[in-house]
């Protein structure tokens, strides 16, 4: 079967003649292509018209287009996702928004962006998704599961069953209680002397039924994995383990039956799930590749979440910092010393509600900043507040203003500054910065302008600074646990 791969760009406006050309389908796989990844919410439909294709996000104003509308080719498509697809012999890469420079095949960075992803998911601790869509559009997710599994094999290696055997004179550890009890012993000057030995070793049983079962199924994923050209991408050397195929290890009945009798005497939680996995493997009985209606993914249809989380660990997020563990220059003001085992995040007031026969009550939410630093740069306190925004803004001379954040946004910025004044204030913390973080594919820190309010702005609050930051050195620092330098935004 010959394998159509291509790249496409997460957010941009694609013609249904471009899938068809980037994808090698004719009219009726094309409709079916778009149905599908339709179903399961990677793609959407939008008017064609001049300024939706300006735009670089969807926004609340963008009503979808119905199927029976989009069958006519009166609409453009955007992919709503950041990851790889497979909907049958179609892989579907899709790439990040911010990378917009003309290029047939990123590899690099989306190399990286899985590895962004693959920490993100393991850090969120996601399960595996063994199942896309609901009712009818439910299918099984053969790329997530084959992913888990030669995951698991590189990190722990291949499923042993282990025998204990006890040897005389062996080269094992002695066991002392047997050689007293069952050898015989000369006894020279009040001392026994054991002329022979009882000693104790585990050996790995090699022709075990679930070693070479989980071999043949490693080797299948393998195969299935570089025939898909995704190895590379996600960075998994192609192994090969047996030569055996599943057929050699009895009907797919016989198979479960084995798998959930092993189970059932398998108490290590690692072997469990990997146990699991492997049943569910065998119990779908599908491959990555086949025509069929169902798609395997590997991504997030929410990659803002993903931009959030890295801004949050690079810039030194503190609003889950207790108060006492806060390093500043100063002790922590006697005014919030009982508070010194609340996060930070406790400071910012909740909304009192009062009926007229009741007592006040909080709310059970408030406003939540994306992150809150407070560095000391060149021995002073500062107090920054940062917004990731995932967005690519458009605010150049002789443009309009595009794809920027609401006035909701904005206005939330100047209410976190007012939220925290009682602490800035008590902490003679001089200096307060306001400031949105967007992914750039740049390889430079941009200082992109600001955002105000001059009602806001007339209570002495700071205005916001737009920063663009390389997204690729964002990665590189969230990927290898580092802080960067707070100073480079030159705030």
């Amino acid at each position: 079967m010959k394998i159509f791969s291509g790249y496409v760009r997460e957010q941009k406006r694609y013609t249904k003649n471009e899938l068809k050309h980037i994808f090698s389908f004719d009219e009726a796989g094309v409709e079916k292509f778009i149905k599908s990844l339709k179903a399961y919410g990677v793609l959407k439909s939008v008017k064609n018209s001049n300024a939706q294709l300006e735009m670089s996000d969807l926004v609340d104003e963008d009503i979808e287009i119905t199927d029976e509308t989009a069958v006519s080719g009166d609409c453009l498509y955007v992919f709503t996702y950041v990851g790889v697809i497979t909907s049958g012999s179609r892989v579907i890469k899709v790439y990040p928004k911010y990378l917009l420079s003309p290029k047939e095949a990123p590899v690099k960075e989306m190399k990286q962006v899985i590895k962004v992803l693959e920490r993100y998911s393991n850090s969120e601790e996601q399960i595996i998704n063994i199942f896309n869509g609901d009712g009818d559009n439910r299918s099984f997710n053969i790329l997530a599961v084959i992913l888990f599994l030669l995951k698991d094999y590189h990190e722990y290696g291949i499923y042993t069953n282990n025998e204990d055997i006890v040897e005389v004179n062996g080269e094992g550890e002695i066991l002392w209680g047997k050689t007293i009890d069952e050898s015989f012993a000369i006894i020279e000057d009040n001392r026994p002397y054991y002329m022979e030995m009882y000693t104790g070793k585990t050996v790995e049983d090699d022709m075990d039924y679930f070693k070479r079962l989980h071999e043949c199924v490693i080797t299948e994923c393998s195969r299935q994995l570089h025939d898909a050209q995704l190895d590379t991408l996600f960075d998994i050397d192609t192994v090969e383990l047996s030569e055996e195929s599943l057929s050699n290890f009895g009907d797919k009945d016989y198979i479960l039956e084995r798998l959930h009798k092993e189970l059932n005497i398998q108490f290590n939680t690692r072997r469990q799930i990997l146990l699991k996995t492997i049943y569910t493997y065998i119990s779908q009985d599908k491959r990555m590749l086949e025509e069929n209606d169902g798609i395997s993914m590997f991504g997030t249809t929410a990659y803002h979440a993903v931009w959030e989380k890295v801004c949050a660990a690079v810039f030194d997020n503190k609003l889950n910092t207790t108060l006492g563990q806060l390093k500043m220059s100063v002790p922590l003001a006697e005014e919030f010393r009982s508070k010194s085992k609340e996060p930070l995040i406790n400071m910012i007031e909740k909304p009192k509600w009062k009926g007229n026969d009741m007592e006040e009550q909080d709310a059970a939410d408030t406003l939540i900043p994306d992150l809150v630093s407070i560095p000391q740069i060149d021995g002073t306190d500062y107090f920054l507040i940062f917004d990731a925004k995932y967005y690519n803004i458009q605010l150049e001379k002789g443009k309009s203003l595009r794809n920027n954040p609401g006035v909701g946004d904005v206005t939330k910025q100047y209410l976190y500054q007012l939220a925290y004044r009682n602490f800035i204030k008590a902490h003679n913390i001089a200096v307060v910065k306001n400031c949105f973080l967007m992914p750039t594919e740049k390889n430079e820190i941009i200082k992109k302008g600001t955002a105000r309010m001059p009602m806001l702005e007339a209570l002495g609050l700071e205005n916001i600074q737009i920063r663009l930051i390389p997204a690729t050195l964002m990665y590189e620092y969230y990927l290898t646990q580092r802080k960067i330098d707070i100073s480079l935004l030159e705030l």
